[in-house]
């Protein structure tokens, strides 16, 4: 493979987010977490912070970078206007789930891409979700299995999670953390030769 002459910079921590790309094809040159406060806004919709964050990260890590293609995204599990938290120990996941159990969800992908030119090229990405009415025992076991660690809504659909969620509609790839034929698009549409 022909080596590019303008790098890729990765702005994120995730694991998923890479093997993502590496599926597609694309290796990222560096990979740089943006460390930037995630926050919500007071009342903000799970669609404007998703395209927020992407954003945010992507303008974090871009001064780092001078003429690198710069690309960042966030992904944001939905109920109504309320977004669910990044699971961060049992009691975060158990609420989660016990919410999302019977239900449909939605989850948003943001994406931003800085070129080398500096300009910012956005696109947001919903894909619903429905879990299937959840026994007791069935969350206790999800949360015994740790899958649920750092994890939007506190489950990961590529995992264990299948197995509870009988129907999605759209990317499931955004599901996992990048919406690729997206992503893709973008990228190709901004210049970027894989």
């Amino acid at each position: 493979m022909a080596e590019r002459s303008v790098p890729l910079v990765l702005a994120s921590a995730s694991p998923r987010r890479l093997d993502l790309l590496r599926q597609v094809g694309i290796e990222p040159d560096t990979v740089d977490p943006a460390e930037i406060d995630e926050t919500p806004g007071p009342r903000e919709l799970p669609a404007d912070y998703a395209r927020r964050m992407a954003q945010e990260k992507a303008r974090a890590v871009a001064p780092r970078h001078a003429g690198a293609f710069v690309l960042a995204a966030d992904t944001v599990v939905a109920v109504g206007r309320r977004i669910l938290p990044k699971a961060e120990d049992e009691q975060d996941a158990r609420s989660c789930l016990e919410l999302l159990s019977g239900r449909r969800h939605k989850v948003m992908g943001g994406v931003a891409l800085i070129d080398p030119s500096g300009k910012l090229r956005w696109r947001l990405v919903a894909t619903a979700v429905v879990f299937k009415r959840l026994h007791p025992d069935e969350i206790a076991a999800y949360i015994e299995s740790g899958e649920w660690q750092g994890k939007a809504g506190g489950y990961a659909i590529q995992g264990r999670a299948a197995a509870l969620i009988p129907s999605i509609n759209g990317s499931y790839s955004n599901v996992v953390g990048l919406p690729l034929a997206e992503v893709t698009t973008l990228m190709t549409g901004s210049g970027f030769k894989p």
